[in-house]
């Protein structure tokens, strides 16, 4: 870990930093497209450092300060992708992949991570600026080539995830759907379905269900969240679509969960499985053997 990044977050009086494993920092990463910047974290699996010419997946998650540090998270609960993603590796749960915590930018979560302009509060009058595009874009242009460059990553949109929880897995779904070319694994959290009249119902209802985006998705809520009823309704409209339930569509309901980092932490668990699951064994094939028996005869007769 950067310790420039440990230093900056003990300064603003911050509770102890939670990091586990192999954790890089990029802080203040700077967007061109965006005109701002915000604090990256990258995660490296177990045998990273051993196995120098091995490629590996990488899951984008937003929300990045909540990800892997209760110094940086929301109420000081982190979601613990860090500790999760370390034991699962290590037993052999999931297969190892890099996860970039890409931390939002404060007062501008709410319109980066809007597809549309929806009204900020219901009834008032002013909008997001619905920036997710440009924000996808900041993602596909500038983030993703700097972590391809800097990390041994399979660049692929096959390898690639995207997850978020609230409007970040409103933000995850919407982005899946424009760019299925670049990220293809999608971790959809609580999804924020409600935005601008549930836009989102109308986006899935518009896909046309012969030519589906190729796409892997995680979809969960908890049935203490307001408005949680909305969630099933879009996995119908996925599964209308072409999604097959719990092969390329896993939809779970978390009885009592609330809308909570905590919640989300806590089905990290089932969310890395389903989308990362460890490749088969590879099956040795025995060596063909020589027929020796039959080439010692013939000689034998020969000699006769």
């Amino acid at each position: 870990m950067d310790n420039s990044y440990l230093l900056r977050h003990k300064l603003f009086g911050m509770s102890e930093h939670t990091l586990t494993g192999n954790i890089q920092s990029h802080p203040g990463f700077a967007s061109k497209l965006l005109g701002n910047r915000r604090d990256v974290l990258v995660y490296l699996p177990p045998g990273y450092r051993r196995s120098r010419t091995r490629r590996y997946p990488v899951l984008y998650l937003q929300d990045g300060q909540n990800v892997f540090d209760a110094a940086t998270s929301f109420g000081g609960v982190e979601w613990g992708v860090d500790e999760t993603a370390q034991r699962l590796v290590e037993e052999k749960l999931i297969e190892p992949v890099i996860i970039v915590a890409v931390a939002n930018a404060g007062e501008a979560r709410i319109h980066e991570y809007a597809p549309t302009r929806g009204r900020l509060e219901s009834g008032k009058r002013k909008r997001s600026k619905g920036l997710l595009r440009q924000y996808g874009s900041f993602l596909i242009n500038e983030l993703k080539p700097f972590i391809d460059a800097r990390y041994r990553t399979l660049t692929g949109p096959e390898y690639t995830g995207l997850g978020g929880s609230s409007l970040g897995g409103l933000a995850t779904m919407v982005l899946g759907l424009w760019f299925p070319h670049v990220f293809r694994r999608l971790a959809v959290m609580s999804p924020s379905i409600w935005w601008d009249e549930s836009v989102l119902f109308e986006m899935v209802e518009k896909i046309d269900g012969e030519a589906r985006p190729p796409l892997k998705i995680w979809l969960d809520t908890g049935t203490h969240e307001e408005g949680w009823q909305r969630a099933p309704i879009l996995r119908d409209g996925l599964v209308e679509k072409g999604w097959r339930l719990y092969d390329d569509l896993h939809y779970f309901e978390d009885e009592g969960a609330q809308h909570t980092e905590a919640a989300w932490g806590y089905r990290m668990d089932a969310v890395l499985r389903f989308l990362y699951p460890p490749p088969p064994p590879i099956i040795a094939v025995p060596r063909r053997r020589r027929m020796i028996e039959p080439i010692v005869a013939r000689r034998l007769t020969a000699a006769v």
